[in-house]
C-alpha cells in the first residue's frame, strides 16, 4: 500500500529549497562583490618594472639583465648575448678554452653555458633588482634586446631627464657630486688588474666579477641605494656608474645616414673618471662596440587608457 506525502509537507520542501538557492546565490555574489567584475583593472601608465618619469614616458628601473626568448633563461652577464659578438669575444682568446671548460685559468673565468652558443638563443631585456646587470653589449643588441621586450633604447634628452630626477639635479641625488654616493670613479680599473693595463682585455669575462676590497667592482641593480634618481615615491637606480648605457642620439648620426656613425652610451661605468653625473656621454664608438662597461635600460611610450 502505497504511503501518502501531505501536500503541506510538499510545499515546505519546495519552498525551502527554493531558499537555499537564494542564498547560495546570495553568498556567491557577497564573495565575488569587486573581484568578478566584468570590466578589467585600470591600465597603468607603465609596466611594473618602468617608472613614470614626468608624466611623459617609461623608463627601467634598473639597467638591463638579458633573458632568452624562448626558454627565459638567463644569459650569462659575462659574455655577449649575441651570438657573432660572443664568437668574437670568446674564439681564439687566451680564455677561450676556460670559458668551456677545458682549462683552469686563475682567477676563474666564468663558463659559458652551452645554451648561450646555439644559434637560437635570442636576448630579451628585462629589469629586475639584485641581478648582475648585462654588460658586453653592442648597441646593435642593445636595441634588439629591447625591441624583444616590448620597448626601445631611451633618446638621450629622455635620458637625462630620467636620470636628474623629479629636482632636475646634475647628479641622481643632489646638485653635487659625492664620492661613492654612485658606484663611478672607482680607483681601481678591472682590465689594469688583470692585464697590468687599463686598455687591454676588454672582452676577458672576468672583467666584472673581479672582486676588490671582498665585492666585485660591478654592483649587482639598485645595490647602491644612494644612486637613486626619484620620482614621486619611485626611483631609478643606477643611472650614473656600474654600467655604460646606450641610448639613441640624433646629433650623434650622421647625415646621410652611414651605418658605421658614431653612436652614444652615457652615465660613465664604474671606473670612467668623471664627475660629470647625468651630463657624462661617450660618442665615438660606432653601433657595433662592446665592451665589459656597456649595457643598457629600456624606455617607452606611456600606454594609453583604453
Amino acid at each position: 500500500m502505497r504511503s501518502v506525502v501531505p501536500i503541506g509537507w510538499i510545499l515546505l520542501i519546495v519552498v525551502g529549497c527554493g531558499a537555499a538557492h537564494t542564498d547560495a546565490r546570495s553568498e556567491t555574489r557577497a564573495a565575488c562583490d569587486g573581484i568578478c567584475s566584468s570590466s578589467p583593472p585600470p591600465l597603468t601608465p607603465c609596466p611594473d618594472e618602468m617608472v613614470l618619469v614626468a608624466g611623459r614616458f617609461c623608463i627601467d628601473r634598473y639597467e638591463a639583465a638579458m633573458v632568452d626568448q624562448h626558454t627565459g633563461q638567463t644569459f650569462s652577464p659575462f659574455y655577449p648575448p649575441a651570438l657573432d659578438e660572443m664568437r668574437k669575444a670568446v674564439k681564439g682568446q687566451p680564455w677561450g678554452p676556460a670559458a668551456i671548460g677545458r682549462e683552469q685559468l686563475r682567477p676563474p673565468v666564468p663558463l659559458l653555458p652551452e645554451w648561450q652558443r646555439s644559434p637560437d638563443a635570442r636576448a630579451r631585456a628585462v629589469s629586475r633588482k639584485g641581478v648582475v646587470p648585462q654588460g658586453y653589449l653592442s648597441k646593435l643588441t642593445a636595441k634588439a634586446a629591447c625591441e624583444a621586450a616590448g620597448k626601445r633604447l631611451c633618446k638621450l634628452a629622455e635620458w637625462k631627464v630620467a636620470c636628474r630626477g623629479e629636482n632636475d639635479t646634475p647628479f641622481p641625488y643632489g646638485p653635487k657630486y659625492r664620492d661613492r654616493a654612485c658606484n663611478v670613479r672607482q680607483p681601481q680599473h678591472a682590465a689594469a688588474i688583470l692585464w697590468g693595463d687599463a686598455s687591454l682585455g676588454h672582452w676577458d669575462p672576468r672583467l666584472n666579477q673581479l672582486p676588490v676590497d671582498g665585492a666585485p667592482l660591478l654592483k649587482a641593480t639598485g645595490e647602491v641605494s644612494t644612486c637613486r634618481s626619484a620620482w614621486g615615491s619611485d626611483g631609478v637606480y643606477d643611472m650614473v656608474g656600474n654600467l655604460d648605457e646606450w641610448v639613441e642620439d640624433d646629433a650623434a648620426k650622421s647625415p646621410t645616414g652611414d651605418a658605421n656613425a658614431k653612436s652614444t652610451f652615457v652615465g660613465g661605468f664604474y671606473a670612467r673618471d668623471t664627475v660629470r653625473g647625468c651630463d657624462a656621454r661617450v660618442s665615438k664608438h660606432e653601433a657595433v662596440f662592446f665592451d665589459f662597461s656597456t649595457g643598457v635600460r629600456c624606455c617607452s611610450d606611456v600606454r594609453s587608457p583604453e
